[in-house]
């Protein structure tokens, strides 16, 4: 237990966060901050009720492009840990700082204009998720990926726009209440196709986690202070994934 204390105590003290701000559609990068709504600041919302819970707040990159997706499209997102990526030279904490193991969530609420559509009040739902599978972290995954993260968009997704909200939470304080740290920001995507699904499952950012959620409110670590829950089975917070 004295070891897993200092691996908490040092991980308190990381400063290694991340901004997503990029999109790729079927291995074609859309470029930088086209589509994306991002803020300069590079910190978590750590209050699962903040107003800004949707698309984070401060955003002060807001592009008018809305990116086609069309649906069973393989979509990345990626992160860097400033604006632009690294923050300096040899930036140990980009994409994001080693510590911060977490799963990576991605969902989708359908708007009538990508580009001009305001994030709160709207009926999101959940398209894909990765938490920890086989030994990683969807964090370590998208670390070893240079800051890309991977999900295949369901096929059965109806055409029309969509906010299309990719969020990370960070859960190297967790186990300490409201320490859990999320970051997450929208892209403006245009599905094409010729899906039927409009989503199922709804909830609301605010709205749709609780503190105390088993995925929020959780020691990821063992007795040796290994940041793989000790084989126990870790639960991503949200409504299921939708199924076609």
């Amino acid at each position: 237990m004295k070891v897993q204390s200092i691996i908490l105590s040092l991980t308190a003290l990381a400063s290694g966060h991340s901004i997503f701000q990029k999109v790729s559609v079927n291995g074609v990068d859309q470029g930088q901050l086209k589509g994306v709504r991002a803020p300069d600041s590079d910190y978590p919302i750590q209050n699962v009720n903040d107003g800004a819970f949707a698309c984070n707040k401060d955003l002060k990159h807001l592009d008018s492009t809305v990116i086609t997706v069309p649906s069973g499209a393989k979509v990345g997102a990626w992160w860097g840990h400033v604006i632009g990526g690294a923050q300096s030279a040899n930036d140990a904490d980009n994409p994001i700082a080693k510590s911060h193991k977490g799963p990576i969530i991605v969902y989708l609420a359908k708007v009538d204009n990508a580009a001009t559509a305001q994030p709160n009040g709207l009926k999101w739902f959940k398209v894909a998720e990765d938490g920890l599978s086989n030994g990683q972290w969807a964090v370590d995954k998208m670390i070893a990926n240079n800051g890309w993260h991977y999900f295949t968009l369901p096929s059965c997704v109806a055409p029309g726009d969509y906010l299309m909200r990719v969020e990370l939470i960070a859960l190297h304080g967790a186990q300490m209440p409201g320490q859990a740290q999320f970051y997450m920001e929208c892209a403006q995507i245009r599905v094409t196709g010729s899906g039927t699904n409009t989503g199922s499952n709804f909830v609301s950012f605010p709205g749709a986690y609780k503190s105390n959620d088993p995925g929020i409110q959780v020691n990821i670590y063992d007795n040796s202070g290994n940041p793989y829950m000790g084989g126990k089975q870790y639960k991503i917070p949200g409504p299921p994934v939708l199924t076609c």
